[in-house]
């Protein structure tokens, strides 16, 4: 056992010490350390059942023979940030959250671990420090919150953000405003359309790294509990087997997982996540790996954003497993081994099939025939960018810049009226290193469609796009305005051209005048965790992480010379 290097033998007598006076005796010591990790917080209800099935976990490792040992980590809920300084903070937390698991478990030499997750960042998070660890793992969402009920139609904390929109352009009034706001949001749960945590969460199973099925549960669903107290269970059966997080992360197992996010038309940020947690694996993975996922997955999934349903309904209609036979039954994915032991395939077949359900349609006839995003380049975006196509189809959009240094400039406009039909609004300075931290632009996007304008204009960003929105929408425009990329150059006037089939985005300004005219930025932060992200941060078109392979610091070591070095010798 990894644990014996910290608890055996004469030597480690102090550390046996301490550990009895946790409660643990000489039996409990003796066997496989588990520890249960968990980002419970009772900020928002993304994260309000952790703490409790935590419990179960625990109780599911000590009935299969482990010794649990408990550990909490943080959480940054988008919902509550967005639109906000706060929000800076959220992306960051993705990287600390893995650092403090992997430091908390490596730091007391633990045998395997369950993670609990909620919130977006907290799910990659968890895959991450699973690859990263490689010890047997298991991961569980704590599952989505239920939606609300709003006039009698079901609503979700999107309806909320468009609702600012509508208020602002004097659609709505205040009254109305407080009242969707009081409806959206019942209980415990993540946000409840195919957004960043049920798309995550949906990854998750598809990877093999949660068992097929046990994300759908809702949060407040009374089989969450039992599905908390297996995987306690389970993460037993992987020590035995020694079933590690990395035989599981392979090129196919990410192939799959793209593919699943194209169907059900899920967040864009889980390009980013995915590029991240390829890194952690040691996976060659690239942004254009994502393009041909996309190009030839038809959306066959019906939710929210641009659909009707919600996750709620997707569970009921027989949830991940559902949208896989389909894909499966089409040929557009591949087996792959899972964390229960069971492949894929066979983890699709066991599911139930639900009759009578409108959410998860077959791939011979989808709601559209490729997924939601595609990837770009051109003169605006030489290291590639997402388009997230709007809802109707469009895919050409041509205008002129109106261009915004920060996401509260931008917001400021479009409540202000002063956008018109044909702008593509420009909000730079919101990248990864830039922002820093990469906001989200949901409060800007969703001000769009609640003041009708989604169809309209357009939007281009180095930052990037909550799961909730929709619309045309091109983000992670890289290299970011701060790092020298080509939208710092921008101007207003300049026309814009972007274009899913030719796949570019592109303008006719001569940037290579302006270039000579560019000074980078001040940092907008100079000290602090978020100071520290901004110098080591890579660039979106590589995940957006802090994973040394992709960090501008060591490319800066690695292409340097220390002044001792000979031009013939080891390198710095």
């Amino acid at each position: 056992m990894r644990s014996d290097v910290m608890k055996t033998g004469p030597d480690r007598a102090p550390a046996r010490a301490m550990l009895r006076a946790t409660g643990l005796d000489d039996a409990d010591i003796a066997k496989p350390l588990v520890a249960v990790v968990h980002t419970w917080s009772n900020v928002s209800p993304c994260n309000l059942n952790l703490r409790e099935l935590a419990q179960a976990a625990i109780e599911g490792v000590r009935a299969a023979g482990g010794t649990p040992v408990e550990f909490n980590t943080i959480a940054v809920t988008d919902g509550i940030a967005m639109g906000t300084p706060g929000m800076r903070a959220s992306l960051v937390s993705r990287e600390v959250i893995a650092d403090s698991i992997e430091l908390a478990v490596d730091g007391h030499s633990l045998d395997a671990m369950v993670v609990l997750c909620g919130c977006d960042k907290t799910i990659p998070a968890a895959a991450m420090a699973m690859a990263r660890l490689n010890i047997p793992s298991v991961a569980l969402y704590g599952g989505t919150i239920a939606h609300g009920t709003h006039d009698q139609h079901p609503i979700t904390i999107q309806q909320v953000f468009e609702a600012v929109g509508a208020h602002g352009a004097g659609k709505i009034s205040d009254a109305e405003l407080t009242s969707v706001e009081r409806d959206a949001c019942p209980g415990a749960g993540a946000c409840g359309g195919q957004f960043t945590a049920n798309t995550m969460a949906m990854v998750l199973s598809t990877l093999g790294l949660s068992p097929m099925g046990f994300n759908d549960i809702p949060a407040t669903h009374p089989a969450k509990s039992a599905a908390a107290k297996r995987c306690g269970e389970l993460v037993m059966e992987c020590f035995a087997a020694q079933r590690t997080p990395r035989e599981l992360l392979t090129r196919t197992s990410l192939r799959n997982a793209a593919r699943m996010v194209a169907a059900t038309a899920g967040s864009t940020n889980a390009v980013l996540h995915l590029l991240a947690i390829a890194r952690e694996a040691g996976v060659e993975w690239t942004l254009e790996d994502f393009e041909p996922a996309s190009a030839d997955t038809p959306v066959i999934a019906d939710l929210l954003p641009g659909g009707r349903y919600t996750a709620v309904e997707m569970f009921g209609a027989g949830g991940s497993a559902r949208v896989a036979q389909e894909l499966i039954s089409a040929g557009m994915l591949e087996d792959t081994p899972t964390v229960t032991g069971r492949s894929l395939f066979e983890e699709a077949a066991a599911a139930p099939r639900t009759d009578n359900q409108h959410v998860v349609l077959p791939v011979s006839a989808p709601l559209k025939p490729r997924g939601g995003y595609s990837i770009l380049y051109g003169n605006l975006a030489p290291e590639g960018c997402i388009l997230k196509l709007a809802g109707k189809g469009t895919t050409h959009f041509e205008g002129v810049a109106r261009v915004f240094e920060s996401e509260e400039h931008a917001f400021a406009a479009v409540q202000g009226g002063t956008l018109v039909k044909g702008d593509v609004v420009v909000i730079r300075n919101e990248g990864p290193a830039g922002g820093p931290g990469m906001r989200e632009m949901l409060g800007v996007t969703a001000a769009l469609i609640g003041r009708g304008l989604g169809d309209d204009v357009a939007l281009i960003t180095d930052g990037r796009f909550s799961g909730a929105t929709h619309g045309f929408m091109v983000g992670h425009i890289a290299p970011e305005a701060a790092r020298g990329g080509p939208i710092g150059l921008l101007k207003d006037g300049d026309r814009i051209v972007i274009d899913a089939a030719s796949r570019e985005i592109s303008t006719d300004a001569d940037l290579t005048e302006r270039r000579t005219h560019w000074h980078p930025p001040q940092p907008k932060v100079s000290h602090g965790a978020l100071a520290k992200y901004a110098l080591l941060v890579g660039s979106a078109s590589d995940g957006a992480s802090t994973h040394p392979s992709s960090s501008p610091v060591r490319s800066a070591v690695s292409t340097s010379k220390h002044p001792n070095q000979k031009n013939a010798g080891v390198s710095a």
